[in-house]
C-alpha cells in the first residue's frame, strides 16, 4: 500500500518559514565534514513518490517547477476557492482532502508527499494517516514564523529509522 508521508525542513525551534512566508534560511553551509557516510537520497524519495498534497498558500508560494518531475505527479491543492492553474495535473479539493487521500492510498501506485503547512499536516496527523515523517532540522533560530504543528493534536509514537547528516542538516526518518 502506498504511504502517506509528511517530509519538509524546520529550523531547531520548529518554524517551517518566516512570518513573510520566506525560505531562504532552509540551506545547507556547504560542509561535509560532519556528513553520515550515509545520506538521505531525495532524489529517490522523489522517484518513489508520484502525488503530492499541499495547501494552496504553500503551492503559490512554491515553484512547483523546483520540483524534480512535478510534470509526471499527480498534484492536489487544498483550497476553499478554485482558482486557475497552468498545470495539466493539478487537482483542487475543497472537500473533506483526508477522506480523499486515504481513498488514493488504497491504489497501487507510489507514495504520497505531504508537503508543509501546518493546517494541512494538523488535519492529516488528527486522523492518523501520516505513515512516515521525513523532517529536516536546519540548524537556525528563527524565534518567529509559521509553526510546524497546531495544538491539540493526539499522541502519535513513532519509532525512528534513519538519521543522517548533510551540510550539518539533520535528517531524520520516523515510521509510526
Amino acid at each position: 500500500m502506498r504511504k502517506i508521508i509528511l517530509n519538509l525542513a524546520i529550523s531547531l525551534d520548529w518554524y517551517i518559514c518566516t512570518n513573510k512566508w520566506k525560505f531562504d534560511w532552509i540551506q545547507g553551509d556547504g560542509s561535509k565534514s560532519n556528513d553520515t557516510k550515509k545520506q538521505f537520497d531525495f532524489w529517490r524519495f522523489l522517484e518513489d513518490t508520484d502525488t503530492i498534497i499541499m495547501w494552496k498558500k504553500a503551492y503559490l508560494d512554491c515553484w512547483i517547477e523546483d520540483i524534480e518531475g512535478y510534470d509526471r505527479k499527480k498534484i492536489y491543492i487544498a483550497s476553499s476557492k478554485s482558482f486557475d492553474t497552468k498545470y495539466w495535473n493539478l487537482e483542487i479539493i475543497n472537500w473533506d482532502i483526508t477522506k480523499k487521500i486515504l481513498n488514493l492510498k488504497k491504489e497501487k501506485w507510489k507514495n504520497i508527499w505531504l508537503f508543509w503547512w501546518a493546517w494541512l499536516t494538523d488535519e492529516f496527523i488528527k486522523d492518523n494517516i501520516v505513515d512516515e515523517y521525513i523532517i529536516w532540522i536546519i540548524p537556525i533560530l528563527l524565534w518567529e514564523g509559521r509553526r510546524l504543528f497546531l495544538w491539540n493534536n493526539p499522541l502519535v509514537k513513532l519509532k525512528l529509522v534513519e538519521n543522517t547528516t548533510q551540510e550539518w542538516i539533520v535528517i531524520l526518518k520516523y515510521i509510526k
